[in-house]
């Protein structure tokens, strides 16, 4: 790109730049919506991909790594932003985000073609974590160039109103992995799902994919990249004046302890964790969880705007960090009054309210055995249905014995919720997802601001993606061991245990934040 390109933009009147930014976003956004989808339905469907690609001996084991699986995509994010970051400050953004695109997408489609772990063992997990890998590279220098490129056409006075549309797409994403999700279940039988359906999301990504590609591929660079360009003032090594030189090197930790390291928790409690709570700990149906899910984020969304439009008249700063904070104090509260929410204390069974059934098939592994499944239904009187599966391992001479005693029966339970519960349920999540619209709505902007357009790809990048891929990744997998260990240990408050590892983060970064950033907007390194 030349100079031409960024003196016609400015010459632009307001109303010409407003139709040129919605361009830009659409564009931006719509591929970053798509990552993030691709992301997304890995930890969606954990649950379903724990039986599929690990050993089902051990159910909580499997999930506990499958969980590990999703945190190293998480995780390699870093190395992303700097690969990518170092690129797209070199030859630009437009082209970076473009690669990021494709190996995202094709990452994604190749998952949903993994055989089992039944199929070819050890290979399954061990190819699912290599394009998990993948697709963390990816992300790492999807978001740094999307921000960077929408930031770049913005007017300042409006950056933070601007970038805000971009925040949307990672709800929006999740958002429409979840109708995917759920449109899959509803159309196929239970079994049909769990043998072949769960694929189906995976597939779907590389159709959108390719609508992505074909309208980046037709974007300009961003105009002031392009002036830099034109002018020579392009980084030749991005890596060493981001990370080299001690006072930018300072905005970068700045930025991660100050901001990004508790945005990262922030957001990832109110969207994964609260997920995995309902489902795991909370035993609501998966269906279930999917709709209450998407409803909350469908409702808190417009929010991510809203926010980043107060951040240009406020600042940025006075918002993100109401935001910490008010998270912080209400986290146990929300998740105990969810916990309580279920409780079967007060409940009183309807008449007629309990069924049983006992049935059996053949094991599918040893032609002599079979699986006695004894299944039962408990209805109560406000609609609520626990609904309960007992399966015992039988042989040809009674119960199969293990270490000298019957083999404990694998045991599964389901809540299906009453309307009034689903709904006060959807509050919660709701109000979870206004403190993530907060933090995230603004960091855009923010994190931009903090650097020069010459290294301003990478020095972004970076933290953002420690907070979101190392602090915020490890969430889930952090605080369902703190849950299981507490549950183990026998504490009164074990389901809360969790929460301590994102109070904790989210407090240091609070008093970093309000101690040493600055709540004015920074429009100089334009």
């Amino acid at each position: 790109m030349s100079e031409n390109h960024h003196e016609s933009y400015e010459n632009m009147t307001d109303r010409q730049k407003n139709r040129t930014i919605w361009g830009v976003i659409t564009a931006s956004s719509l591929g970053t919506l798509i990552e993030w989808y691709d992301f997304y339905i890995f930890g969606s469907l954990a649950v379903v991909l724990a039986t599929k690609f690990f050993p089902a001996d051990n159910p909580t084991a499997a999930f506990l790594s499958t969980l590990a699986t999703f945190a190293a995509g998480f995780v390699v994010r870093p190395f992303g932003a700097l690969f990518f970051g170092r690129l797209g400050d070199i030859i630009g953004r437009k082209y970076t985000f473009l690669v990021t695109l494709l190996i995202m997408g094709f990452s994604t489609f190749l998952i949903g073609c993994i055989p089992s772990y039944e199929t070819i063992g050890f290979m399954a997990p061990v190819l699912v974590l290599i394009l998990r890998l993948l697709q963390g590279l990816a992300l790492g220098g999807e978001y740094g160039g999307a921000a960077t490129y929408v930031a770049e056409y913005a007017q300042p006075h409006r950056r933070g109103y601007w970038t805000s549309w971009i925040q949307t797409t990672a709800t929006a994403g999740l958002f429409i992995s979840l109708i995917v999700i759920l449109i899959t279940k509803t159309t196929l039988s239970a079994e049909e799902f769990d043998t072949w359906g769960w694929r189906v999301p995976f597939w779907i990504s590389i159709l959108m994919v390719a609508v992505s590609y074909i309208i980046r591929k037709n974007m300009k660079e961003s105009p002031l990249f392009a002036k830099a360009k034109s002018e020579g003032k392009t980084s030749k090594n991005p890596l060493k004046e981001s990370f080299g030189n001690k006072y930018n090197f300072k905005f970068v930790l700045l930025a991660l302890f100050g901001a990004a390291m508790g945005q990262g928790v922030i957001w990832y409690t109110g969207q994964f964790y609260a997920m995995s709570f309902l489902q795991k700990v909370m035993n609501v149906e998966s269906a279930q969880v999917d709709s209450l899910m998407a409803t909350a984020l469908f409702l808190g969304t417009p929010f991510f705007v809203f926010f980043g439009w107060l951040s240009d008249k406020i600042g940025r700063k006075a918002v993100m960090m109401t935001g910490m904070l008010v998270a912080i104090l209400a986290y146990r509260p929300i998740y105990d009054s969810m916990f309580k929410s279920v409780s079967l204390e007060s409940k009183t069974i309807a008449a007629n309210g309990i069924t049983e059934k006992r049935t059996a098939k053949i094991h599918k592994d040893i032609a002599t055995d079979s699986l006695i499944t004894f299944h039962k239904e408990t209805l109560y009187t406000d609609g609520t249905l626990i609904k309960k599966d007992s399966i015992t391992h039988w042989s040809s001479t009674g119960p199969v014995m293990k270490d000298g005693k019957a083999e404990e029966p694998k045991v599964s339970q389901s809540l299906k919720l009453s309307d009034d519960t689903k709904w006060y349920l959807i509050f919660l999540v709701f109000i979870q997802v206004i403190f993530v619209t907060m933090v995230y709505g603004p960091i855009a902007a923010f994190l931009v601001e903090m650097f020069p357009v010459r290294i301003r790809y990478t020095s972004m990048s970076l933290p953002y993606h420690i907070g979101n891929g190392v602090f915020g990744g490890l969430l889930p997998a952090v605080a369902t061991y703190l849950v299981t260990t507490g549950k183990d240990a026998g504490h009164a408050t074990w389901y809360l245990e969790g929460l301590w590892y994102p109070i904790g983060v989210a407090t240091v970064c609070l008093i970093i934040g309000l101690f040493y950033l600055k709540n004015k907007n920074n429009n100089l390194h334009d």
